[in-house]
């Protein structure tokens, strides 16, 4: 059946040969900015279960972890539900061996849903330690692993509880790690030294949620700001001390995306997950309670529950709930640009060279180039299913199936 965004005829080889202009690492989840996007040129467009792929590697255990790339490793995130273990990867990018596993945790598994799995948390690394979070039992635990995989600290900086599940991946700024925990019984978020763990500030949230995004840290209105969703809130913190800057009050409990920024618009973009799923573009630049004056647009339309929204030039791109489509807003005013079908979705989006890769549940990759109009490049089926979101490195797309772990492009020599 024709797909309803216009298909452009990429040919397959210039999406594989062209040289590489930049190369980035991918060290933590959605990518080195925290966002999804990728300063990379040459990510190919087009594969298959069989064709275009470097290497497939089969993943002890299970989870949603995504993958994360530092030069040579890739590592991501598993469990042994038979073993009661969680267990932090390492593969070696030119073939995909595993170098080595390491048992984080051995410990009672906690409750979840059905659509989470015991490791969810997406590793996080400097290029000298590998940070992963997973939970024992009540109780967050952190680790920090040298590239040897010898275990360098481990702590435990508070107690949370959720029967949806634990999902907190580790977010690196400066010499800090940010992880938020938000559930019924135990909510907070905190900052650990990288150095031993110790803790360096921590706030305990005032309204327990089903909140589940990762922070965003990043230079924002011309000052350092963690962004955080849950709490009934989006609120700014200030990551040297955890103070608080500014906030919007929501009449929703639980958020689940981790928020992204337009640089041409100048604003943040959210969605509130429970009861209702609504969008909200932000100015970052208040302070104190801007709930009534820094929300420019809001939409019901096109706001999703789980994957993350991304920011592309002057677009904002989601994966509504609702009707299992991608939506593409003009960032600045929240007009609907398109909204085409796509299918059910836990990845979220990442990009590259002018385009947006979309992973659906069922391991369909669709390549759009954001614009007035759809413009569909390449529809690519994976044949495995996938919940964890793409990882993008020096020309490679780097997926996580439900049982393997694959590299999209040329093979490293």
């Amino acid at each position: 059946m024709k797909h309803p965004c216009l298909l452009l005829a990429v040919p397959f080889f210039l999406a594989v040969l062209t040289p590489r202009v930049t190369a980035e690492n991918w060290p933590a989840w959605r990518g080195p900015r925290g966002d999804g996007t990728s300063l990379e040129t040459s990510v190919p467009t087009e594969w298959s279960a069989t064709r275009n792929v470097a290497w497939k590697t089969a993943v002890p255990g299970a989870g949603h972890s995504s993958p994360i790339i530092w030069d040579d490793r890739v590592f991501t995130a598993s469990a042994l539900p038979d073993k009661k273990e969680r267990v932090l990867l390492c593969f070696d990018r030119r073939t995909g061996q595993i170098l080595w596993q390491q048992t984080v945790l051995t410990a009672d598994l906690e409750n979840k849903s059905g659509e989470n799995s015991f490791a969810s948390c997406t590793p996080a690394t400097d290029g000298e330690r590998v940070y992963v979070a997973f939970l024992d039992v009540k109780q967050v635990v952190v680790a920090a692993f040298d590239f040897s995989g010898k275990q360098v600290w481990l702590v435990r900086p508070g107690e949370f509880q959720n029967d949806h599940g634990f999902s907190s991946s580790p977010v690196l700024y400066e010499d800090k790690i940010i992880l938020s925990a938000q559930g019924k019984q135990g909510n907070f978020l905190v900052a650990l030294s990288r150095v031993d763990g110790h803790t360096l500030w921590k706030n305990v949230l005032d309204n327990p949620s089903n909140s589940f995004g990762q922070p965003l840290a990043r230079l924002l209105a011309g000052r350092p700001q963690i962004i955080l969703y849950g709490d009934k809130a989006v609120t700014s913190f200030n990551p040297q001390d955890g103070a608080r800057l500014w906030f919007v009050d929501s009449p929703f409990t639980d958020f689940v995306i981790t928020p992204v920024f337009s640089e041409q618009a100048g604003l943040l973009l959210s969605t509130s997950s429970w009861p209702k799923k609504e969008l909200q573009a932000i100015k970052p630049d208040g302070q104190g309670d801007v709930t009534q004056t820094k929300i420019v647009w809001r939409s019901v339309a096109g706001a999703p529950y789980v994957p993350s929204p991304i920011a592309v030039d002057r677009f904002f791109l989601t994966v509504s709930d609702a009707g299992n489509e991608i939506y593409c807003f003009e960032a600045a005013t929240g007009q609907i640009r398109w909204h085409e079908p796509f299918g059910h979705s836990h990845a979220s989006p990442v990009s590259a060279g002018g385009l947006v890769y979309f992973l659906n549940d069922k391991g369909v990759t669709e390549v759009i180039k954001p614009g007035d109009k759809c413009e569909l490049e390449a529809s690519n089926d994976l044949g495995e299913k996938c919940f964890a979101s793409p990882a993008l490195s020096r020309g490679q797309i780097f997926l996580r199936g439900a049982t393997n772990l694959y590299c999209i492009g040329p093979a490293e020599k």
